[in-house]
């Protein structure tokens, strides 16, 4: 296992995609539920313990070794929004091309066969750490700070909020961070003995009807 391996994977400018998209940020701020960095820091907690849960638990498990078929069945049940459906879709297909170019894997080459538009991102992800060496903790702590970073960074270029206001609310998020990377793998480890079903389903119905309304705006910085 190689601790550098995590810094790639987790770095903002490994190519992924995830930079095109505000992770529900853009919709927040012209709701105006994102005014500053203490509303963002409510943002980024709320996501955290919903959306954040959820897929760290699938990143999780498919890097403990769980089916990927059966984890991309169990993203779709938890992700009832369509928009959000195809977000993750085209960001795991981002994310398989850029894992399959670091980390040449036969697991991965296989979902890409099984899914060739794409499996949901927290899926690939989990299985571009088992490529990378990496164990289900990591996976998971990659997915976490994947959920509260990107609407941070952009909330920056929304609301030209200070860099050092947003990385602040992160740092102040760091303990829940931990917490949930802790329940997404124990959830995972749960699904070896009990199947998907262990798989934690937190919703978060704003960020849902909120990616519905954004999928339709014409004109938008983000993709998501």
């Amino acid at each position: 296992m190689s601790r550098a391996a995590l810094l790639v994977l987790a770095d903002g400018r490994f190519p992924a995609g995830g930079h095109a998209h505000s992770g529900g940020a853009e919709a927040a701020v012209k709701a105006g539920r994102i005014t500053g960095a203490a509303s963002l820091e409510d943002f980024c907690r709320g996501r955290l313990h919903t959306a954040g849960l959820v897929s760290a638990s699938l990143a999780a498990a498919a890097a403990i070794g769980v089916d990927p078929v059966s984890l991309d069945s169990a993203a779709d049940a938890r992700t009832p929004s369509p928009a959000l459906r195809a977000v993750a879709r085209r960001l795991g297909r981002q994310l398989m091309r850029a894992a399959r170019a670091t980390w040449p894997s036969a697991e991965l080459d296989a979902l890409a066969r099984e899914f060739p538009k794409g499996a949901h991102q927290p899926v690939v992800l989990g299985l571009a750490a088992r490529a990378a060496g990496l164990g289900p903790d990591d996976a998971a702590y990659c997915s976490v700070y994947e959920a509260v970073s990107g609407p941070a960074t952009a909330t920056v270029r929304l609301l030209s909020l200070d860099p050092f206001d947003a990385t602040g609310a992160l740092a102040r998020l760091a303990p829940e961070l931990d917490l949930v990377a802790g329940q997404a793998t124990d959830a995972a480890r749960r699904v070896l003995a009990d199947g998907v079903d262990a798989l934690p389903a937190a919703s978060a119905p704003l960020l849902e009807i909120s990616a519905e309304a954004h999928a339709a705006w014409p004109v938008r910085l983000f993709a998501s």
